[in-house]
């Protein structure tokens, strides 16, 4: 088990509430719950510097894997340059009251990455760099121009959030395809690591495992990030919210999480959940997150939870949120979710992005199996609770 601190304040520091994060340290891919409780982040600035990992112990963290290393410079140069220009860095400020009689409030700040996804200028960064509801975001683009910045959306179960400069024609970065990487994989990350003086810092390595799950737990209660990318390009308290690309400089992740015990492991977040948020703004300017109310479990790890659970596929219900939708429809716990709307699901990823491509309000019909017989429930997407 990894134990991981999650404090504010970015590269900066400040004093505040320290978080843990225990890594599962499983080969096959673990846990996530699904939109099971409010996503606001209510003035939490703790998020505002990147989860880093404080010790180490228990089994090796990965397969060891014989790939021969090759750096291939010409083509780290050729993507890094492709990609740079939508790479920007991002600075927030929070003032935080003790008390309503504190004329001084403290001020924390926090020093993070993103990259532009659209001539909009949308960009895609970390909950942890750009929730909480910050006073104040800058954001510096490739050529030096500071822009303030907004946050438009965040989901600190993802730990991904959308920060929108006004303007137009921005230089969007391409997004590539997570759902088809393999271990072995060029893999560079790219962010303005340790403060903005090291902006738009480049290394490189290799996609080293995929599926992990990170647990993190918080003052809200206990979150789950699932089927990360594993890398062994260095992730470092800054570039936390830039851009993981492959060798044809596409977007594959959003670098997000780094464990500091063990050297060559961080970690990213997969650009398919990312995707429907992301079409959503480009297209309506909008996004509002569906809300199933599920807290749900892959497959393969479904038997460490209930002894003697074998199941071909689909993901293995935990909890229901007595408030949403699947609930009423009749979902249950100990229900496996196979399909929606005849879509397969093996893994919380795949059921989310399904999710995430519909809208508030949607009819959608979940398939599941109860006692080993499939059964469909009909149902409409609701809001995420605490969404405005």
């Amino acid at each position: 088990m990894v134990e991981v601190d999650r404090h504010h304040g970015g590269n900066s520091g400040g004093r505040g509430r320290i978080g843990k994060i225990a890594l599962m340290a499983v080969v096959s891919s673990l846990v996530m719950g699904l939109f099971m409780t409010s996503c606001t982040a209510g003035g939490n600035v703790q998020r505002n510097a990147m989860p880093q990992a404080e010790e180490y112990s228990g089994e090796d963290l990965t397969k060891q894997m014989d790939v021969e290393e090759s750096r291939e410079s010409s083509s780290v140069t050729k993507a890094a340059n492709k990609v740079m220009p939508s790479v920007v860095g991002i600075t927030t400020i929070h003032q935080e009251e003790d008390t309503v009689f504190d004329s001084n409030p403290e001020v924390i700040e926090g020093v993070g990455s993103g990259v532009i996804v659209s001539e909009q200028g949308h960009i895609l960064t970390n909950d942890h760099v750009a929730g909480g509801d910050p006073d104040e975001i800058r954001v510096i683009l490739s050529n030096g121009e500071v822009l303030e910045g907004r946050t438009l959306w965040s989901d600190p179960v993802l730990d991904l959030a959308v920060v929108k400069v006004e303007g137009e024609g921005f230089p969007a970065a391409q997004l590539g395809d997570s759902s088809n990487l393999e271990v072995g994989e060029l893999a560079i990350a790219i962010g303005t690591p340790l403060g903005l003086q090291f902006q738009h810092t480049v290394t490189s390595g290799i996609i080293s495992a995929l599926n992990r799950t990170v647990r993190i737990s918080t003052e809200r209660g206990e979150n789950f990030m699932e089927d990360l990318i594993q890398t062994d390009a260095s992730i470092n308290p800054g570039n936390s919210g830039g851009p993981l690309i492959n060798r044809d400089g596409r977007v594959i992740g959003i670098n997000t999480v780094k464990v500091i015990s063990a050297e060559g492991i961080g970690f990213a977040i997969p650009i398919e959940v990312a995707k429907p948020v992301i079409d959503s703004f480009k297209a309506t300017g909008t996004f509002e997150t569906p809300y199933l109310g599920v807290f749900a479990y892959d497959r393969e790890v479904a038997k460490f939870f209930n002894r003697g659970l074998d199941i071909p596929k689909g993901v293995y219900v935990t909890y229901i949120d007595p408030r949403g939708p699947a609930y009423k429809a009749g979902i249950r716990e100990r229900d496996i979710i196979t399909d929606i709307d005849n879509k397969s699901v093996n893994r919380m990823i795949e059921l989310r992005t399904e999710i995430f491509k519909k809208q508030v309000g949607s009819d959608v019909t979940i398939t599941v199996v109860r006692k080993g017989q499939p059964r469909d429930f009909t149902l409409k997407l609701a809001k995420r609770p605490g969404d405005g």
